[in-house]
């Protein structure tokens, strides 16, 4: 059974910190592409940043490139989201997914900005 589990997620005010967590079981997680995308309640979901299997490069949305890491650990068959400097416009729904001969999706993990 493929599963795509995401955490970290949370209510964090402006300017502070999150790192999300994506752990993938039930498929070869090492050949997939990793990407989170996000949606925010009324908008279409979004792309916020790609990474390739190897680690070896790395994509971003400009809304967050310069404050959001994106980086996977093949070993614990995770990938990761650093969010640095959150911003009210940040708050969504975020989920990773795994792009390869198939594609999987997580649950989604809510992070919420606000003061």
């Amino acid at each position: 059974q493929v599963r795509l589990v995401e955490s970290g997620g949370g209510l964090v005010q402006p300017g502070g910190s999150l790192r999300l967590s994506c752990v993938g079981s039930g498929f070869i997680f090492r050949r997939y592409d990793m990407r989170w995308y996000r949606q925010a309640p009324g908008k279409e979901r979004e792309l916020v940043a790609r990474v390739t299997t190897n680690d070896d490069s790395t994509n971003y949305a400009d809304s967050v490139r310069g404050r959001f890491t994106i980086s996977r650990d093949n070993a614990k068959n995770t990938v990761y989201l650093h969010m640095n400097s959150l911003k009210f416009e940040d708050t969504a729904v975020y989920y990773c997914k795994a792009v390869g001969v198939f594609s999987y999706w997580g649950q989604g993990t809510q992070v919420t900005v606000s003061s």
